[in-house]
């Protein structure tokens, strides 16, 4: 019975590990898949109707919006927030989950 409980446990853990372990890297920050994730729901829910991803959003709106994950605020700091926050918003997720993408590590 301990044996199972410990084996269901380091499964567990595992499984949250490895969510948490893929990393999309940007102007030298690194963010999580989850969080470009709510990046891209951010700027699909701001601009609809419009027709290019780059011009979904601005990026002050994003910036600005109480939903935006908060390890996107020293991106937005930095000169260049808008392309960066682009790039992000247009990373493609099913690649991303393989680490097929060069932006995506930690697979």
């Amino acid at each position: 019975m301990k044996a199972t409980l410990a084996t269901i446990t380091v499964l567990v853990l595992a499984l949250s590990w490895t969510s948490e372990a893929v990393r999309v890297e940007e102007n030298g920050l690194s963010f999580s898949l989850e969080a470009v994730m709510r990046l891209q729901e951010l700027t699909e829910s701001s601009g609809a109707g419009q027709q290019s991803p780059r011009l979904k959003a601005s990026t002050g709106s994003l910036c600005a919006d109480p939903m935006l994950p908060q390890e996107f605020l020293p991106l937005c700091r930095l000169r260049g927030a808008s392309a960066s926050l682009s790039r992000l918003a247009m990373v493609p997720m099913d690649v991303c989950d393989i680490c097929a993408f060069a932006a995506c590590t930690g697979c």
